[in-house]
């Protein structure tokens, strides 16, 4: 059975062989024509030549067998058409030259094939290479392209944030590389080239260069990555806050070679962050004001106190004075009395205008039981109104601490006031208000504040520090997260408990070195 694709293919191989072998016959017998026609015309016969070239012309294009068919016919021919007279050495010597002839092309042939199977395999190596080459090229141009991109991204990432990379050498501070955001924030101009270390340093605000010189001579002593803040004066008179970070970069011998790193323009954020302390300072000073307003009826009476004293004393001194015999020193301790009660009622007054007052954050040495003191007495008459008694246990060795003595005031009148209004409407058992200072545990002040009253919110302890959160019906949920926000930028901490049986304790730390925080 036989399949149209056998025929197909088995065709085109037929005629190839037809065409090769009698490619021999149509050499020879052209050969022999041509041989035959020299000698008709008296001319000297070469038919050796005429059939080696047959023979290499077959070998060439028809292949080694077709080769050797023709020469075995140039042998039967020229034994029997030419040259008859010679001797039986002599055709001997013909046909040994036409077989060694043949010999000679097989080896070209064979050669040829070689050569060929070289050419083609090294033309196919150079087709490959030539691809993986035209392969390199394409993926080194979209490479390009990418970093192209990547450097315009980076470029616009940087103008967004604000943020210039940079690179300079450890050994002569030399830089290696400014981007073009950096040129921006600090004010150079790119087309006069990467500035010199002392134009540089020029840049940096006076008071902070000396900082920042120390910061960089550590980094490359120690070797290791630095993290400052300071600020630059542009040659227009504006001033910048810079973030600045650096990265070492070494050597395979360990050797410090470079500083990697960027410098963020922080202006903008200085700027916010002021903004707000100065919204934060105003809203603890409405805080302080409304809290204050909720005690005027007591203060009120704390200061009526005092002058109403004053006033009985210096009626005392002057019926002393009125007398046939005036006595004098009656009189002189009756006009005493009168100093101290105006000099308690004026000390009175005057704490309240401190709360009242608007103003900057002033740290100074400070002591915590004295304010704790000046505290209880401006709440005394609001306490004993409401029939809470109150209770200090101050210790007397607690050194003083650095803090703004009316953001503390502030802390404590907070406390107090929440512990007051938790008491004010519990039915039975005992209304105690109870402060306490002493030394806590690593080198810290504690000061707590205890109410015997209705305690914390059940499942929102948690929650009573957030902002807005209140459980008073006309509270405004500032107090408490106010008084955290001081208590932390003191450095310190303040954190609320159950009180066993009842009530809540408000405990605070503040240490004793205690540095502002921003």
């Amino acid at each position: 059975m036989s399949y149209p694709n056998q025929q197909k293919w088995t065709a085109p191989a037929t005629e190839s062989v037809v065409l090769r072998y009698g490619l021999a016959f149509v050499s020879v017998t052209a050969a022999l024509g041509l041989a035959r026609a020299f000698l008709y015309f008296h001319l000297p016969q070469p038919f050796t030549s005429f059939a080696m070239s047959a023979i290499a012309i077959t070998f060439w294009y028809g292949g080694a067998k077709p080769g050797t068919l023709a020469a075995v016919l140039s042998i039967v021919i020229r034994n029997s058409f030419f040259e008859h007279d010679i001797g039986i050495v002599s055709r001997v010597g013909y046909n040994i030259a036409f077989l060694i002839f043949a010999l000679l092309m097989i080896g070209v042939r064979r050669r040829r094939s070689e050569l060929e199977v070289r050419v083609a395999q090294r033309t196919a190596d150079l087709t490959r290479a030539n691809e993986e080459l035209s392969l390199e090229i394409a993926e080194r141009t979209r490479a390009e392209e990418k970093l192209r991109q990547s450097e315009a991204y980076l470029a616009e990432a940087q103008k967004l944030t604000h943020t210039g990379s940079w690179v300079w050498e450890a050994s002569g501070r030399g830089a290696l590389h400014l981007s073009e955001e950096w040129y921006r924030i600090y004010g150079f101009d790119p087309d006069e080239g990467m500035p010199a270390w002392d134009k540089r340093l020029q840049r940096i605000y006076p008071d902070d260069r000396n900082r920042w010189q120390e910061t960089i001579d550590r980094a490359i002593s120690e070797q290791t990555e630095y993290e400052v803040e300071f600020r630059i004066l542009l040659p227009d008179g504006n001033v910048k806050h810079v973030h600045s970070v650096g990265h070492p970069v070494l050597d395979a011998s360990g050797n410090l070679i470079q500083f990697v790193g960027s410098s963020t323009d922080i202006t903008e954020r200085k700027q916010a962050e002021e903004a707000l302390r100065q919204a934060y300072a105003d809203l603890a000073r409405i805080s302080r004001v409304t809290t204050m307003g909720e005690l005027t009826a007591s203060l009120a009476h704390e200061v009526n106190q005092p002058i109403a004293a004053a006033i009985t004393d210096a009626n005392t001194c002057l019926r002393w004075l009125k007398r046939d015999q005036p006595d004098v020193e009656e009189a002189r301790e009756a006009a005493s009395r009168v100093v101290k009660d105006a000099t308690r009622a004026a000390e009175i007054i005057s704490r309240i205008r401190l709360l009242f007052k608007k103003g900057t954050q002033r740290w100074e040495l400070v002591d915590i039981n004295e304010i704790v003191r000046e505290m209880v007495a401006l709440m005394r008459s609001e306490l004993t109104l409401h029939s809470i008694s109150i209770r200090t246990d101050l210790a007397e060795d607690i050194p003083q601490i650095t803090g703004d003595r009316v953001q503390l005031q502030q802390v404590l009148m907070n406390l107090m006031v929440n512990s007051l209004d938790a008491m004010r409407d519990v039915d039975g058992g005992t209304r105690e208000l109870a402060v306490k200072s002493q030394r806590g545990e690593n080198g810290e002040l504690q000061v707590s504040v205890s109410d015997t009253g209705l305690g914390l919110p059940p499942q929102q302890a948690d929650q009573i520090f957030n902002a807005f959160f209140t459980t008073k019906a006309h509270g405004t949920g500032m107090g408490l997260r106010i008084s955290r926000s001081i208590i932390e930028s003191h450095g310190g901490r303040l954190w609320a408990a159950d009180n066993f049986p009842r009530g809540a304790s408000f405990h605070l730390t503040l240490p004793i070195q205690a540095v502002p925080h921003e």
